[in-house]
This record gives C-alpha cells, sequence and structure tokens, in this order.
C-alpha cells in the first residue's frame, strides 16, 4: 500500500503563491506552517504580515492574521499577545519592514522581553518596490537606488539583527538560517520550532532570520540566486545560533509555577 510521505499542510491554504519564482518566501510560509501543523497550535495561532512582498501573506496561511502598518509588526503582535497570552503570535516581517521603518518597534519589543516570535527574512534589497538598497543591502552590492553598490561612506554598513538583539537583556532566542538547500530548509524548520516552543513555555522574544533568495531583483537564476546565499552573503551574515538562553529562562519560569 503506497504511503503518502508529502502534502500539503492544513495551515496552508490551497492557493497560489504571487511569489516570483525562487523566492524563498514560499517556502518559508509552508516550513512555518509545518511546524504549526505538528505542534497542534493552529486554532491557537495568531500571525501579523509585513507591508512588502509578504503584505498578502493571509491569503496563504490559514490561521488567524491581523495586518499591521508598515513596521509595526511587534508592537501589533504585543498588543495581541498582552490581551492574548494563550495565543502564540508571530510577527512576519522582511528587512524593510523590520531594520528600516520598524527598526524601533522590533528593537524595543525584543528589548521587553515580548513573549511573541518574529520570523525575519533578510532577502538584502526591497524586493517589492523594485529591488532598492535595504538596510542589510552589502557593502558593494548593486541596486537600483546604488548602482555602483553600496558605499560605506554615502550610505553606511549593512545592519545585523541577530548580532544586536542578541545582545538585549530581553531576549531569549536568536538564530540565523536560510533556505537555499534541502537541508538548510530542514536546519530552519527546526529553529522556527524552537522559538515557537520557547513562546508556548513563555520564556520570551525569540527571532529566526532567514536569508532568502530573491533572483528577481538580485539579477540571478533561482539556482544561481541560492548558491549565491552560500559564496556571498552568509559570509556577511554567517548563519547559527547567536544566542539561546532557553534553559537558562525556564528556572526562573518554573519557580514560578
Amino acid at each position: 500500500m503506497a504511503k503518502k510521505v508529502f502534502s500539503r499542510p492544513e495551515s496552508l491554504k490551497e492557493a497560489f503563491f504571487h511569489y516570483c519564482p525562487g523566492c524563498g518566501h514560499s517556502i518559508s510560509h509552508r516550513l512555518i506552517c509545518e511546524v504549526i501543523d505538528e505542534m497542534g497550535i493552529r486554532g491557537i495561532t495568531i500571525g501579523v504580515p509585513p507591508a512588502g512582498c509578504a503584505v498578502l501573506a493571509y491569503f496563504y496561511f490559514d490561521v488567524d492574521m491581523i495586518e499591521a502598518q508598515h513596521g509595526r509588526g511587534p508592537a501589533t503582535a504585543t498588543g495581541i499577545k498582552r490581551v492574548l497570552p494563550d495565543r502564540v503570535v508571530f510577527s512576519y516581517q522582511g528587512d524593510g519592514d523590520l531594520a528600516a521603518i520598524g527598526l524601533a518597534e522590533s528593537f524595543h519589543a525584543a528589548n521587553r522581553g515580548e513573549n511573541i516570535t518574529v520570523i525575519f527574512i533578510n532577502n538584502a534589497v526591497y524586493g517589492m518596490t523594485g529591488g532598492q538598497m535595504a538596510p542589510t543591502t552589502m557593502l558593494d552590492q548593486k541596486t537600483t537606488t546604488s548602482p555602483a553598490g553600496r558605499n560605506k561612506t554615502l550610505d553606511g554598513y549593512p545592519v545585523k539583527v541577530c548580532e544586536t538583539f542578541s545582545q538585549l537583556k530581553g531576549t531569549t532566542y536568536i538564530e540565523r538560517v536560510t533556505v537555499n538547500s534541502p537541508a538548510n530548509v530542514n536546519k530552519t524548520k527546526k529553529a522556527i520550532k524552537k522559538a515557537f516552543q520557547c513562546q508556548m513555555d513563555g520564556l520570551g522574544f525569540s527571532l529566526v532570520e532567514i536569508l532568502s533568495p530573491c533572483p528577481t531583483n538580485w539579477k540571478l537564476s533561482p539556482v544561481a540566486a541560492c548558491k549565491w546565499i552560500d559564496d556571498v552573503m552568509s559570509k556577511e551574515f554567517p548563519l547559527g545560533v547567536f544566542k539561546d538562553n532557553i534553559e537558562a529562562a525556564k528556572k526562573p519560569a518554573e519557580a514560578a509555577l
């Protein structure tokens, strides 16, 4: 008898993605939905979509979704979680949404130790609006607004979200992953599940940064874009766990029971 080994997650609607071929948003959506299903939290999960390429994420996630103003995802997620502390609340954000217009909201939600999860999609460019320079655009990387490449004198340096947020006392779990290969997809799923579990255990702020291919704006094929993450992007944004205080956070949480 044939055994089903792959199917659409229940938390993912039967809808065609609007994303470009090779974009990392689609696989990131799927991984979040797989984790939601496996953890059995579909009925208590609330997502907050961003402004950007994933602004229509509520067309794909079959869970409760509340759209936030540009960059205000963590602030919205904070309000939801404080009013409904038994829910699993995640903010899904791009590099412009989190690291530019929404940096204040993101930074201070992390610093306060809000018990929410942020999924941060880093493709080093503004994808939706035409491929402009983003806070995470790397030095010498060419975009439509930095045609000669990002210049440190004019534009400053790329923002390192994991490195910065891991220094805040309010954060519990911070990891950077990517979705450019099957092995890395599996690692990303594990990181998302760990971040959600951190929240469910009441241990504080968790963030998973996903290096995501953007073939359209990088002017590369999908295969070449995945290779570019290995050869270039992950050198500037190294993969790995930047902070894991889960075990330490469990002790005061258990003492309070």
